[in-house]
């Protein structure tokens, strides 16, 4: 799951803002948003080094418009979400996008600039959802692929007619492993035990985190302490 959210981070690093990048193509935006968001990396390096909480910060801002946290949410929860109130849904959605959120910050302190190359644009036809490739090389050993799952949303205005389409992320594979699978698998068995409210709680938890750097002798201990509160 470790190696899994670092391809996930380093290929999700690729975002920017959303005013500044067009989400009418996939292939387009994944590429053009990169050089963006690596240049405010860069820009920021000192100050996210005095206090890394400044990453979650540019995951939200910077991340977080191009992946659409409610439908990934919504599969996360499946029908467990039958049983639970539209309040609770709602709570469940916006806990789940914090969790995330941190996660990445937290995996994107393993970044190192590694190069990147992009799948080349193909034609997209009637297609609603597709895959997008990106190789992450890895120095001497081998490259990370992965592929981005995107759906094409809907926009419509006011009077319920649809203006125009926009390509979202809900997940990620990376070699040959789901992120949204793993994190159903990860979270239905407590929403089994515990229910909707219980596993809202727990992410919200998860998602107060502090993001520590991995040149930190002590990460292991300090990552274990906030998970469990010792």
């Amino acid at each position: 799951m470790r190696k899994l959210l670092l391809s996930f981070m380093l290929a999700f690093s690729f975002t920017a803002s959303a005013s500044e990048v067009s989400k009418e193509n996939p292939y387009q935006m994944i590429e053009e948003a990169a050089k963006i968001t690596f240049d405010r990396f860069a820009r920021e390096k000192a100050e996210i080094k005095k206090n890394p909480e400044i990453l979650k910060v540019i995951v939200k801002e910077e991340l977080m418009p191009y992946v659409s946290y409610e439908y990934a949410g919504l599969k996360v929860l499946g029908n467990y979400r039958k049983e639970a109130s539209r309040e609770d849904i709602l709570a469940f959605l916006e806990a789940f996008q914090n969790y995330l959120i941190t996660s990445y910050a937290q995996v994107f302190t393993l970044y190192e600039q590694q190069e990147v190359i992009f799948e080349p644009a193909k034609p997209i036809n009637a297609e609603k959802i597709l895959l997008v490739g990106v190789d992450i090389l890895n120095g001497d050993g081998p490259a990370i692929n992965i592929k981005f799952k995107v759906r094409k949303f809907a926009r419509k205005n006011d009077k319920g007619k649809v203006t125009h389409y926009d390509w979202l992320a809900f997940d990620l594979v990376a070699e040959g492993i789901s992120l949204l699978d793993a994190k159903q698998k990860e979270l239905r068995s407590i929403l089994a035990q515990n229910g909707v409210v219980k596993v809202t709680e727990m992410l919200k938890e998860k998602s107060e985190r502090k993001i520590v750097f991995k040149n930190d002798e002590d990460i292991q201990a300090k990552l274990k302490e906030q998970d469990t509160g010792e």
